[in-house]
């Protein structure tokens, strides 16, 4: 199956104000370890968003692409406005932003250079 095939149709049109809801930052993970248990292979974070937002913590189904100590000291955008999940236990605060590689596991997105933790994405 190719990646075309994978590919989502696109969501409805959304005004420029749904947009500016959400909050979307850079962080750095801290600290990242396996999600034993989660139904699917996962990694847990622990992502700095500056003094403004601070620590945060999120489950991802990264384990595919990254191993935990690769992640430490890597910025990464994630919507920092979401409702907390418990997932296996773990209170995921953060959803971490990727798109979906040619095998459709997660890739992270991040910024191409070093940028202060907690900027918005604008």
């Amino acid at each position: 199956m190719s990646a075309e095939t994978r590919q989502a149709p696109p969501q409805p049109e959304i005004s420029f104000e749904d947009f500016l809801r959400l909050d979307i930052r850079v962080g750095t993970i801290t600290r990242a370890d396996v999600n034993e248990g989660a139904r699917k292979p996962a990694l847990r974070l622990w992502l700095d968003f500056g003094p403004v937002v601070g620590e945060r913590q999120s489950s991802a189904q990264l384990a595919a692409n990254y191993t935990p100590e690769e992640l430490i000291g890597r910025q990464v955008l994630a919507v920092v406005n979401f409702a907390p999940r418990r997932i296996n236990g773990f209170r995921s605060d953060v959803l971490v932003l990727g798109v979906s590689d040619a095998a459709g596991e997660v890739v992270l997105i991040t910024p191409e250079r070093a940028v202060p933790d907690g900027g918005r994405l604008y």
